[in-house]
């Protein structure tokens, strides 16, 4: 089908719908009679045509309004102090952004005498009523760049020998000032921005006999000049007259000696730019530290300190250093002196470092000291061999020497406790409950108390120490505490003997299973450790790999647990009070604490009980269990058949 476009009439809505359903039907026209129609016309309400045409010629979109009216881009001051006042022309550079009349607010705190706009006189105007705080403005009528010259004038502020005077804060992104001062020799301060020139023109210039800075300010900080007259100061001219007092520690190692000196000066006259300190040729200085310190040098046989501006009053500083002296023997100890002093003040100690002591001294120009007389440094030294010495007032070039007798001893090991042997012996029934008695062969001479915990659900028998029965304490976190005996330090400390008996319950053995065996936990480490573990008649029983080994039974090695009677037993059996076959007596007497199950163990302790030992044996060995580590035991058992046995 062929569209035809011609002229649009604008007809009521009805009419307009019967001629869209009549341009529908052409499709539905013979070839004929669409032949017959050789134009044809569109017709739409006139608001689909109001907004086809809005999209082909859209209209142009209006700029946006700038957020502001108008801004004070710089400002400039030109002042000349004079008196009480500061005149001069304050420069405002103002953008005009928008059509129509802009206020402009003058800086606040100026004395406006006199405004003028591109060469005109403009009148400034006050705010309306309860804004801007009094602060008058400029009105300006055309957009654009404007420079707006004020005559001002600002009041200048003196006190304590200064005066000052501040330029307010402005919306400006720059604030630049140049002020005349009458005067030289004059000492300026500024703060709220930088000081770039200042400058005092000689005599034979025009301009003689003034003053002149040039600052930038941030604008939106007020800026302040501060100046005084500068002071004649002669002291630097004065001839220099210094007293100090030096302090030197001399800790002497094996291979080196460390110095460590604090120095203190005092100026009664003049000004001191560095100061020298006479060393010895073997002394080897490190590093010279203080808060007016700039730079040191080590020359041979001196030390310079350079300072950062000249000492008119007192300074501090810190040496330290190094030197290499003979391990024993006679010692000439190394002194430090200040030089071009005329009073020397301080002292020297020396300490031995490691296992040593001092035997002789002889000194020169020295008086024996307390450590405390020195001053900290010397008396939180906590050395066992220390000696002190005052320096002698007077004469600050007098001779002083320092030699010392070094006697250096052989270090041994010096032994706090330890368990040198632990002995386990272990009876299980196939009901589930474990008898255990743990015997500790310990050397101590410092601890107090030996720490025991026993494994979860463990139920105390008895507790001895050294064969008395003793009653056991408890520790904050719950666990048994044993009392020890101390000894004289050394490995020659003798061994006593720790015993504990306790009771705990496993699971009732099956015909085959698993079984877990925990050993207590000692806060002390254990040198080596026994364990002889009797079970059922009925069962085999096999410990897996681990921590233990199996081995042929061996007697304790220690004297404290190895019982008068061992040297009877059978070769390969254990003795009577290590694993030996009880008597009926014996047996009967744990089988009455076993029925019992521990009930009355709190009103008998302390006892002594006897290990109720019986049944087939196996024997672990392991070694260097350490501090708070419980060990454990993994049992595989299995039930035999054997004949004549029910």
């Amino acid at each position: 089908m062929k569209i035809w476009y011609g002229r649009i009439f604008l007809l009521p809505s009805r009419m307009a719908a019967y001629l869209l359903a009549f341009l529908f039907l052409l499709p539905t026209m013979s070839p004929a009679q669409e032949a017959s129609h050789s134009t044809g016309w569109v017709v739409i309400p006139v608001e689909e045509y109001q907004s086809l045409r809005a999209r082909a010629f859209p209209s142009a979109v209006e700029p946006a309004l700038p957020p502001v009216d108008a801004t004070l881009t710089r400002v400039d001051y030109d002042l000349r102090i004079a008196g009480e006042l500061a005149t001069g022309r304050a420069s405002l550079t103002v953008d005009v952004l928008r059509d129509g009349w802009v206020r402009v607010a003058i800086p606040s705190g100026l004395l406006v005498r006199e405004a003028r706009l591109d060469g005109k006189l403009v009148s400034l105007v006050a705010p309306a009523q309860g804004k801007g705080g009094g602060q008058l403005s400029a009105v300006l009528s055309h957009p654009g760049r404007a420079m707006l010259l004020l005559d001002i004038a600002l009041p200048v502020a003196s006190g304590a020998g200064e005066e000052s005077m501040i330029l307010p804060s402005t919306d400006s992104g720059v604030t630049r000032a140049v002020v005349q001062l009458p005067q030289q020799g004059v000492d300026v301060k500024l703060s709220g921005g930088l000081l770039v020139e200042k400058s005092e023109p000689s005599a034979s210039t025009a301009v003689a006999g003034q003053s002149k800075w040039l600052a930038y300010g941030r604008g939106n900080e007020p800026l302040t000049f501060t100046w005084h007259r500068k002071l004649d100061d002669h002291r630097l001219e004065q001839p220099l007259r210094l007293r100090g007092s030096l302090i030197q520690l001399l800790g002497l190692g094996e291979d080196l000696a460390s110095i460590y000196a604090e120095v203190n000066l005092e100026v009664n006259q003049g000004a001191a730019r560095e100061v020298q300190i006479q060393l010895p040729e073997t002394v080897n200085i490190n590093q010279v530290s203080g808060a007016m310190v700039a730079d040191w040098e080590m020359k041979p046989g001196e030390l310079k300190v350079i300072f950062l501006e000249p000492v008119e009053q007192s300074a501090r500083f810190v040496i330290t250093g190094e030197t290499r002296t003979a391990r024993e023997g006679q010692i000439q100890v190394p002194l430090l002196r200040l030089l071009n002093t005329e009073r020397e003040s301080g002292g020297v100690a020396v300490e031995v470092l490691g296992a040593g002591e001092i035997k002789d001294v002889q000194s020169q120009g020295l008086e024996s000291a307390a450590a405390s007389d020195l001053g900290e440094m010397v008396a939180n030294r906590q050395s066992p061999s220390l000696v002190a010495f005052r320096l002698h007032t007077g004469d600050a070039k007098a001779n002083r020497s320092l030699t010392i007798n070094v006697a250096r001893y052989a270090q041994q090991a010096v032994l706090l406790a330890n368990v040198e042997e632990a002995r386990y012996q272990v009876l299980i029934s196939s009901e589930g409950k474990v008898l255990v008695q743990a015997r500790y062969a310990i050397r101590n001479n410092q601890r107090n108390f030996l720490k025991i915990a026993l494994p979860q659900g463990a139920t105390l028998w008895s507790a001895t120490l050294a064969g008395r029965p003793v009653r056991p304490g408890e520790s904050p976190d719950g666990n048994m505490l044993l009392p020890l005996e101390k000894a004289r330090a050394g490995d020659d400390a003798p061994v006593f003997a720790v015993e504990v008996f306790y009771l705990s319950r496993q699971p009732a053995w099956n015909d085959k299973g698993q079984a877990r065996l925990d050993l207590p936990a000692l806060d002390l480490p254990i040198s080596r450790t026994g364990l002889v573990l009797y079970h059922p008649l009925l069962f085999k029983v096999t410990p897996a790999p681990g921590a233990f080994r199996v081995e042929r039974y061996g007697a304790p090695s220690s004297p404290a647990l190895n019982p008068a009677v061992a040297a009877a037993a059978p070769a390969g059996q254990p003795a009577a009070g290590d694993g030996a076959a009880p008597s009926p007596e014996i047996q009967n007497f744990a089988y009455s604490y076993w029925s019992k199950s521990g009930a009355r163990t709190a009103r008998v302790l302390p006892i002594r009980v006897s290990f109720p030992a019986f049944g087939p044996s196996v024997f672990l060995v392991s070694e260097l269990t350490a501090e708070n580590h419980a060990e454990s035991v993994e049992l595989s058992y299995q039930r035999e058949k054997k004949e004549g046995v029910r």
